[in-house]
């Protein structure tokens, strides 16, 4: 079962994203889309497009002289004390329009303290969560969202990672030799999904991408009952697609 979403590039997305968003800081009084794009460089192809997504997500606002000033959204995850509150809040509703989307569950994972946490995530009826019958933090080696944080490891820390976490047979198809691992995270693009194909549990597949964010290592990613592993290439395209704006909430 050969995968391989299509690469796109949320990080320069949140390069150019993060440009306009300093841009219209900067013009309290409001900026044009014009001179947005003279002062960022931004391409006016992709210009267009990322208003639109600011927009969407609250990061800005057009007033009635067309002009772009900050939003709610910019305004919540820049004030201090409410920050945090403010972008749980952000990622969350984020996450239930992205399960929404995809028809899959979703989840946010970070890599903290030398273990895989999966700190939010959003599932429903039509999206169930993976059961966890190992716990994540066991399984970095069968899960997409483990392989996924391990590949934005350096090798000293994948070594130390599989040091305390034994790389042990979950499925028929878990990769238990260590040097294999290590030779598939080192081939991975970092723009396509990591995917585990019944890999961590028997009766569902997944796909993870990267969302990294100054040294913090994360990632997001998506879980299908097997039956609907045929949706998972365009599921997958679609997480990576929408990682920008999941990126951007914790870049600000």
């Amino acid at each position: 079962m050969a995968l391989k979403p299509e690469p796109t590039a949320p990080f320069q997305s949140v390069q150019y994203a993060l440009r306009v968003l300093e841009c219209v800081a900067r013009h309290g009084g409001g900026v044009v889309g014009t001179q947005i794009a003279r002062e960022t460089g931004v391409p006016s192809g992709r210009l267009s497009p990322m208003l639109l997504m600011l927009r969407r997500e609250g990061y800005v606002e057009q007033v009635a002289d067309g002009a772009y000033v900050m939003g709610e959204s910019l305004v919540l995850l820049g004030s201090g004390d409410d920050r945090r509150q403010a972008l749980e809040d952000k990622l969350q509703r984020t996450l239930s329009e992205i399960r929404d989307s995809v028809g899959a569950a979703v989840y946010i994972s970070r890599y903290i303290d030398g273990e895989v946490k999966i700190t939010q995530y959003a599932d429903g009826p039509r999206a169930p969560k993976v059961n966890e019958w190992v716990d994540f933090r066991s399984a970095a080696h069968a899960s997409a969202v483990g392989k996924c944080l391990l590949t934005q490891l350096d090798h000293n820390g994948r070594r130390d990672h599989l040091s305390r976490h034994k790389t042990a047979r979950l499925t028929s198809r878990t990769i238990t030799s260590e040097k294999v691992l290590f030779t598939k995270l080192d081939n991975q693009p970092p723009t396509v999904p990591v995917l585990d194909l019944q890999e961590y549990a028997v009766g569902t597949v997944c796909a993870a991408v990267p969302i990294t964010a100054g040294q913090a290592v994360g990632c997001l990613a998506l879980s299908l009952p097997i039956e609907h592993a045929h949706r998972l290439r365009k599921a997958a395209d679609a997480l990576n697609r929408k990682a920008a704006p999941v990126l951007l909430s914790l870049a600000i």
